[in-house]
C-alpha cells in the first residue's frame, strides 16, 4: 500500500502506466499471501484422547489386605498422693502416681487447674513427671485440681478433684498463738519430711494435713497450724529473743518466698538458700522473687550486704517477661526505685521521675510496700518513706524484683506485716 500511495504521487502519468501493470501483479501476489497466511487453520478442531488405566488397574489387582492388631487400652486413672501434696503462700505442690496393680503404661500426664472461681479447668502441666508445683495462684483462693494419664491409644479417665485453699488474706478472724514465737524480722527454717521432695522456702511454722470430704468424688487439702512441738516439724530461730504471743491475723497475710533462680539473669549468683544475690557482672542484671502477687496488701525488705563504687540498685516489682539484661524500670514491665548513696528515683517504662535526696550505704534497709487493694507501690529506706508513693494505678501479676551489678549484694526479708503506722494510716483512710 505504501508503495502504491508513493507511484500515485508521480507527477508524470505516463511514467505511472509504465509500471502499472507490475503494479497490479505486486498487489495481487501480496493479497493472496495475505489470504493464505491467516484464513487458513493451522491445525484441525478435532483431537484424540485416550487414557490407559491398566497400570492402576494391576496395582488395584495386587493389594493386599491384612487384619490390624487389636489397640492396646488406655491407662488407669492416675491416683494422688495426698501425703506429698501441699500449698505453700500462693503456689499448689501436687504428686500422682499409677494404681499399684496397673499393667498399661502411661506415657505422660495431663495435669489441669480452674482458675479459682469455680471457672472451667485448663491445661498447667504436660508431661512424664509425677510431681508438679504451680506458681503464681490468687492468695486467699480455691483451686479445684485434676489429673489424667495419656498414652498412645488413649487417655485415662480423670482423677478425683483436689480443692487447694491458698494462704488466706488479713481479712481472716484474729486469733493468737500460745507458744513463742521471734518477735525480731528474722527468718524460720521449716524443717520437715517433705521439705527436701517440695523444695520448699522458709515458711511460717507450720504443717499439711488432708482429710477426704462427705462427697466421694473430691479431696480436700488444708494448711493447718501446729504447735513448734508437733511431730515431722522442727523450727530454728537465727538467734532472736521471744515475745509471749504473736496474732495469727498478721501472719496469715504474710507471704514467704526466695529469690527464683530460674528466671534470673545468668550472671545473677545466689547464696543462702536463694535469700541473699550478688552479680558477676559490671553491669545491671534483674532477679526475681518465685512469689508472684495479684491482690492484698505485700511488704518485704532488702538489707544491703555490701556496696562498693556507688553503684545504683533498683528494688520494686516486675511482670514475669521483664527485661533481664538492663536496670529494672527501664522497660514498661517493671515498677521501681533505683537509689544511689546521695539520692534516689522512681522509674518506670524509662521515664525517671521524683528525685528525692537520701541515698544508702552498707547496712541499710529498703522496704517496699505493694498495696494492690488500694493499686499502689510505696518504697521505705531505714524505715522512712523514700518521697511520695511512687506509682498508682498498679492492676495485675507482680513479682517482687531487684537489679543490681557486682559492686552491690542484697539479702531478701519476707514473712513481714506491714509496717504498722502504714495500717494505720489505711484504716483512717
Amino acid at each position: 500500500m505504501e508503495y502504491c500511495l508513493e507511484v500515485i504521487k508521480e507527477n508524470d502519468p505516463s511514467g505511472f502506466l509504465q509500471i502499472s501493470d507490475a503494479l497490479i501483479r505486486r498487489v495481487h501476489l501480496t493479497e493472496d499471501q495475505w489470504g493464505k497466511g491467516t484464513l487458513t487453520p493451522r491445525m484441525t478442531t478435532d483431537f484424540d484422547l485416550s487414557l490407559d488405566n491398566s497400570p492402576l488397574l494391576q496395582s488395584i489387582h495386587q493389594l493386599d489386605f491384612v487384619q490390624m492388631k487389636a489397640s492396646s487400652p488406655v491407662p488407669a486413672t492416675p491416683i494422688l498422693q495426698l501425703e506429698e501434696c501441699c500449698t505453700h503462700n500462693n503456689s499448689a505442690t501436687l504428686s500422682w502416681k499409677q494404681p499399684p496393680l496397673s499393667t498399661v503404661p502411661a506415657e505422660g500426664y495431663i495435669l489441669e487447674l480452674d482458675d479459682g472461681n469455680g471457672g472451667q479447668f485448663r491445661e498447667v502441666y504436660v508431661g512424664k513427671e509425677t510431681m508438679c508445683t504451680v506458681d503464681g495462684l490468687h492468695f486467699n483462693s480455691t483451686y479445684n485440681a485434676r489429673i489424667k494419664a495419656f498414652n498412645k491409644t488413649g487417655v485415662s479417665q480423670y482423677s478425683k478433684t483436689l480443692v487447694l485453699q491458698t494462704s488466706e488474706d488479713t481479712d481472716s478472724e484474729e486469733q493468737t498463738l500460745p507458744f513463742p514465737v521471734p518477735s525480731e524480722r528474722l527468718p524460720l527454717r521449716r524443717m520437715s519430711p517433705f521439705s527436701s521432695a517440695l523444695n520448699l522456702q522458709p515458711s511460717f511454722p507450720g504443717r499439711s494435713y488432708f482429710d477426704l470430704r462427705s462427697s466421694p468424688h473430691q479431696l480436700s487439702l488444708h494448711s493447718s497450724l501446729q504447735s513448734l512441738n508437733a511431730p515431722g516439724c522442727s523450727f530454728e530461730p537465727q538467734s532472736a529473743p521471744y515475745s509471749q504471743l504473736v496474732d495469727i491475723k498478721k501472719l496469715l497475710a504474710v507471704a514467704w518466698f526466695a529469690f527464683d533462680p530460674g528466671s534470673a539473669h545468668a550472671d545473677i549468683i545466689f547464696s543462702n538458700d536463694n535469700l541473699t544475690v550478688t552479680c558477676s557482672s559490671y553491669d545491671d542484671r534483674v532477679v526475681l522473687g518465685k512469689t508472684g502477687f495479684s491482690k492484698g496488701v505485700h511488704y518485704w525488705e532488702l538489707t544491703v550486704d555490701r556496696y562498693e563504687n556507688h553503684p545504683d540498685p533498683a528494688f520494686g516489682v516486675a511482670r514475669i517477661d521483664v527485661m533481664k539484661d538492663v536496670m529494672l524500670g527501664k522497660d514498661d514491665k517493671a515498677w521501681a526505685m533505683y537509689v544511689d548513696n546521695n539520692r534516689s528515683w522512681f522509674m518506670h517504662n524509662n521515664s525517671h521521675t521524683n528525685r528525692t535526696e537520701g541515698g544508702i550505704t552498707k547496712g541499710a534497709t529498703i522496704g517496699v510496700l505493694l498495696d494492690l487493694n488500694r493499686k499502689t507501690l510505696t518504697f521505705f529506706i531505714n524505715d522512712e518513706q523514700q518521697g511520695p508513693i511512687a506509682f498508682e494505678n498498679v492492676e495485675g501479676l507482680f513479682f517482687p524484683a531487684v537489679s543490681l551489678n557486682r559492686n552491690v549484694q542484697v539479702t531478701l526479708h519476707t514473712g513481714l506485716p506491714v509496717p504498722d503506722f502504714y495500717s494505720s494510716r489505711a484504716s483512717i483512710a
